[in-house]
């Protein structure tokens, strides 16, 4: 047995070789490599294990290898926690099952390796070696075309993401509401690519696909912060599905979740038979709503930890961006907390010091080796500078969610037009603030569960006009600056909210309508990724300019937005349920083409009047809940 060490006062040692750097990093906060010394790792003599559990008195790796017997113990190797174990062999281990077994003053507890490359999933709990990284690339292309159209960032480059949960978009058999009857990510990957390139979207976003053990948390409760879950296959599968999206020219996010884990026996929570990955204090260490763990971040290891896993992703995988899920959570301390429940900072307020900290040197690390991916955040408050960079003051991502926005919209579109003009804040209002951030404006998954509904069966009025106003909403969505994101099922008007248990009602696509409608969403995606001015200056009232924001009795906005080169695009939304039969928009030049209608055709020809005072009028009609957008008749830039 290893002597007991007083981790409260046990101080790490300067390493004295290169061998010990790893893990004296490690306890520093600066080891984001941790998961090639962590875990299990293949060796010339067999296989090696370690584990960082610093409250442990004894530690066995127990397998299918060794019958699940206490064989082979593993030896304390630093004062701060870290424990090794050689198991010599020259046979292959590969595949086989093995947990941690701990034991602590708390008892034994039998716990998945945290750093685990591949592990079992739903009920069954190991963990599995798994040390296999060969896999054949072939998205060098993407990677060039990733690099040299983002030099200045992702700012002026078009967004378009389809949100998805890989587990419910199809499923081998639709009605089959169990944790099974999947697809894999080959499978899925074959039928994804065509039916994302025909839509016209630039990325695919991921639901936590990390392992996780409770199907209905979406993957939002994981356990596996390094695997892939094998309910789709293996990592190599999973590295199939990225390439193909890459090789087809399309990118890849993942939802990543560093706020909190689940308290599963087998998982993070109370590690080694005491607080370890989550805070200690009664008032930062449960998020009761959700009922998992917070994540302490403002220790070294568990530093390292995290941000080991977000640049294990982005390397081993090529992922191209994460979603940070639940930002706003970790960044206050009273986060659905109540009065006495939570203790203030040093300076006396409800700001998390150490999440602050810990979102500034992640993105610094993630940007230091990686300037061209995404780092997004699901930041649901007004928190100041969350797109800024570090060495401004601000977290350091590039883009953040613009929920408002998406809780304004939704409001309005509900509202029956004949009382809109009461709520024409609701559309114009987001301009107000639509600059101080980089903002994604999202439609996710999130926005169409809970008896929230569809986004199709949010719109108000008669099943015609819900399409209508889907149609009006969505080009509302394309011609508002920022980039844009839309959950799977909206693109043709799912009218069931999204169910996680079985699959989406692809059978609507027998309807006309329904069909109809993923017709224009495709044109419309094609429509943006085609005009600049719709994507090029999103961030800047460079790229913006009103012309009619205070319409509110017609329930009419009309603005201009420009790309870098000045070429402008009028965008014209009627919201209300009547015809507008006489509306007048200054011109700047002599005529015009109606480049996109969510009603009739495109391609008419426009011409500017000029008036006695001698400006210049285009003369338009529109249809009841549509919207038009207007080019000038000359050569567009591309």
């Amino acid at each position: 047995m290893s002597k007991k060490i007083n981790v409260d006062t046990a101080e790490e040692k300067v390493p004295d070789t290169v061998q010990d750097l790893a893990h004296y990093f490690f306890h520093q906060g600066t080891n984001f490599n941790s998961y090639d010394y962590l875990g299990v790792h293949k060796v010339s003599v067999g296989y090696v294990f370690r584990v960082w559990a610093p409250n442990a008195h004894e530690i066995f790796v127990v397998g299918d290898f060794n019958s699940w017997e206490r064989r082979n113990p593993m030896t304390r190797i630093t004062e701060m926690g870290v424990w090794e174990c050689l198991i010599e062999t020259e046979n292959s281990l590969e595949d086989q099952k093995y947990k941690f077994l701990i034991i602590s003053s708390s008892g034994e507890h039998y716990k998945a390796d945290p750093y685990a490359k591949y592990s079992e999933t739903g009920l069954k709990t190991a963990s599995i070696i798994h040390t296999k990284t060969d896999f054949d690339w072939a998205d060098s292309t993407w990677f060039s075309h990733r690099k040299k159209s983002i030099e200045n960032g992702y700012w002026d480059v078009p967004l378009n993401i389809y949100e998805m949960h890989l587990a419910s978009w199809r499923k081998k058999d639709p009605n089959n509401s169990e944790d099974e009857g999947y697809y894999s990510y080959r499978e899925i990957a074959d039928m994804l690519v065509p039916y994302v390139k025909e839509l016209g979207y630039t990325h695919v976003e991921l639901l936590p696909i990390t392992e996780f053990p409770y199907y209905a948390s979406w993957g939002y409760q994981v356990t596996g912060y390094f695997a892939p879950t094998s309910r789709f296959g293996t990592p190599e599968d999973f590295k199939y599905f990225i390439n193909k999206l890459h090789t087809n020219g399309i990118g890849i996010i993942l939802d990543w979740v560093p706020a909190h884990f689940p308290k599963d026996e087998h998982g993070l929570c109370e590690f080694d038979g005491a607080p370890l990955y989550e805070y200690q204090g009664a008032d930062r260490m449960e998020h009761r709503e959700w009922g998992t763990r917070c994540f302490d971040v403002g220790r070294n290891e568990v530093q390292c930890f995290l941000i080991s896993s977000a640049l294990y992703w982005l390397r081993e995988f090529h992922i191209d961006g994460l979603r940070v899920d639940a930002v706003a959570s970790m960044l206050y301390l009273d986060y659905a907390r109540e009065p006495g429940e939570w203790v203030p900072n040093v300076y006396g307020t409800n700001l998390n010091l150490e999440a602050q900290a810990f979102f500034q040197k992640l993105n610094k690390a993630v940007f230091g080796e990686l300037p061209d991916v995404l780092m997004i955040a699901e930041e649901s408050t007004a928190f100041a500078k969350v797109t800024n960079p570090v060495h401004e003051g601000g977290l350091g991502f590039n883009f953040k969610w613009n929920m408002g926005w998406s809780n304004d919209m939704f409001d309005y579109v509900q509202c029956d037009p004949f009382f809109r003009k009461d709520k024409h804040d609701k559309l114009t209002f987001s301009l107000c603030y639509a600059f101080t951030e980089n903002y994604i404006l999202p439609v996710s998954h999130d926005e169409v569960v809970h008896g929230k509904k569809s986004l199709i069966d949010k719109m108000s009025g008669s099943y015609e006009q819900k399409f209508a106003g889907m149609r009006l909403f969505l080009t509302y969505q394309m011609a508002h600056p920022g980039k844009k994101m839309l959950f799977m099922g909206q693109e043709y008007g799912q009218f069931r909210e999204w169910d996680f248990a079985t699959e989406l009602e692809w059978f609507m696509l027998d309807y006309p309508t329904h069909s109809d409608l993923k017709k224009f969403t495709s044109k419309l995606n094609n429509f943006y990724l085609e005009t600049p001015q719709l994507w090029e200056v999103d961030f800047s009232w460079d790229g913006f300019e009103w012309i009619y924001p205070d319409m509110k009795d017609q329930n009419v906005v009309a603005f201009r937005r420009f790309d870098k080169q000045k070429n402008e695009l009028i965008a014209v939304m009627n919201f209300s349920a009547s015809e507008i039969g006489d509306l007048w928009i200054p011109a700047k030049e002599s005529s015009y083409k109606v480049a996109f209608t969510t009603e009739g055709e495109s391609g008419e020809t426009l011409r500017a009047r000029k008036e006695k005072w001698g400006e210049r009028f285009v003369h338009l009609k529109l249809a009841p809940l549509s919207a038009v957008m207007l080019l000038p008749n000359k050569k567009r830039t591309k």
